[in-house]
């Protein structure tokens, strides 16, 4: 590997970072332990196998490394979902999810997918904002009235 193609790698991880890091504000903005630190470790580290298995000599191993990255990060996110026994509530699905598809992002820089990338860290971080618009919370309430109103029929 020539100097400029690691310099042009150190660039795809910087990417990964900085849009792992930007969807993870999100979640550090409301307080959530995984945060900025998380997303952009998962984000630059999913980029990261990505790009050793796409300079690797052997193609059939980018197919595998990525479909380990998977499974890797779903163990991670099956650690990240906490059922208290207590109050049977559920906590994490959210954090799990986002950062499951946060690697993905990463895959995509890795594959030069950038505008893909940029959408889909869009689309990550307007999902975990959700909670703060009204027409949204309106939408959820009036989705619950129904089913209280159903629940009584």
């Amino acid at each position: 590997m020539t100097i400029q193609s690691e310099l042009f790698v150190s660039i795809q991880l910087i990417v990964a970072m900085l849009l792992g890091g930007f969807i993870g504000f999100e979640r550090e903005r409301e307080g959530k332990v995984a945060g900025v630190r998380t997303y952009a470790a998962v984000c630059m580290g999913a980029c990261f196998f990505t790009l050793i298995s796409v300079h690797m000599m052997d193609i059939n191993s980018g197919s595998r490394i990525v479909s380990n990255i998977v499974v890797g990060i779903g163990f991670l996110g099956a650690g990240i979902i906490f059922k208290d026994q207590d109050t049977n509530r559920t906590t994490g699905l959210t954090t799990a999810a986002t950062v499951w598809a946060t690697a993905a992002v990463g895959v995509a820089i890795a594959f030069e997918l950038y505008v893909m990338s940029l959408v889909a860290s869009l689309v990550i971080y307007f999902l975990l904002s959700l909670h703060k618009m009204k027409w949204f919370n309106k939408w959820v309430k009036n989705r619950q009235n129904d089913g209280d109103e159903k629940r009584m029929d």
